[in-house]
């Protein structure tokens, strides 16, 4: 079981990185990706908490490095993930989880990054800024997920 997480973190992973190439949406000093979005749910919700936020650490770091990504990828996206997954982890409910991830990313995440990019990257920014695009962005993203989960059950590939 081990293995088939790993395995399937490593693809998510891929996935994320390099959907960052393709779809996002620069607001400001932050670029907005949905398909993180999609990965934090599918994360919480077919693997664990664990998973969720080191696949969105893991994601932010490497679109940082590959210049994909600004600093405010790390709180927005891992806050997220981890509220959606210990939501669903407790409830069972894919819309918990959805909600989870929309409020940590959305509200949640987009507070916590104000200090970052006030201090680390020398913003000077309303600390409500973020919220706004932070909620567009994991709302599209949640969406995306819900019809990709829906999917998955119907056709019965994994037990959700």
């Amino acid at each position: 079981m081990k293995t088939k997480n790993l395995v399937f973190s490593a693809l998510l992973i891929a996935l994320g990185v390099l959907g960052s190439h393709i779809i996002y949406i620069p607001l400001g000093p932050s670029k907005c990706f949905p398909v993180q979005h999609v990965i934090n749910i599918l994360s919480a919700i077919l693997l664990s908490p664990i998973y969720s936020v080191s696949n969105a650490f893991i994601i932010s770091l490497l679109r940082n490095v590959l210049g994909t990504g600004s600093l405010l990828a790390f709180p927005g996206s891992m806050i997220g993930a981890l509220l959606a997954s210990l939501l669903f982890k407790r409830t069972k409910s894919i819309t918990v989880a959805l909600i989870g991830e929309v409020i940590g990313t959305g509200v949640i995440g987009a507070l916590v990054s104000y200090p970052v990019a006030k201090i680390i990257m020398g913003q000077d920014i309303s600390p409500l800024f973020f919220i706004i695009p932070f909620t567009i962005s994991t709302l599209g993203g949640s969406i995306i997920a819900y019809v990709v989960l829906s999917l998955l059950k119907k056709i019965s590939i994994f037990n959700i």
